[in-house]
């Protein structure tokens, strides 16, 4: 029963884990964001290759948790410092649900909306 909870722990860690990348691609993405702030991934992911660490990699672990270190620092600033709605906005697109922005005018100029004509086919028998 314990194998079967640390199971689920991990796949929820992963799960999160993988949330995360996709949350922080489409805010690379979004135009709203600001390209200022678009500048720390990348920042942290220059980092990671850069041969230069304030711990060598030769060291046992410590040299790889401060390459990890830098880039979870770096995504995690990036999503704090970015427009709160946007990331709230893009959250419930990955979770599945859109939230209601209370403006339907702005749904229909994003072309969500469908126009269409009903009518009833008439059953004629010949």
């Amino acid at each position: 029963m314990n194998s079967n909870k640390n199971v689920n722990q991990q796949l929820g860690v992963l799960k999160n884990l993988i949330n995360h990348a996709r949350l922080v691609l489409r805010l690379m993405s979004d135009p709203r964001v600001p390209i200022y702030l678009k500048a720390l991934p990348v920042v942290a992911l220059v980092y990671l290759v850069w041969p230069i660490d304030f711990l060598p990699d030769f060291m046992p672990i410590l040299g790889q948790l401060d390459d990890l270190a830098a880039v979870l620092v770096g995504i995690e600033t990036f999503i704090a410092l970015c427009p709160q709605e946007i990331v709230a906005q893009i959250r419930a697109e990955l979770n599945g649900s859109a939230p209601f922005t209370g403006n339907a005018d702005a749904s229909a100029k994003q072309g969500e909306t469908i126009d269409g004509q009903w009518k009833e086919k008439s059953e004629s028998k010949e």
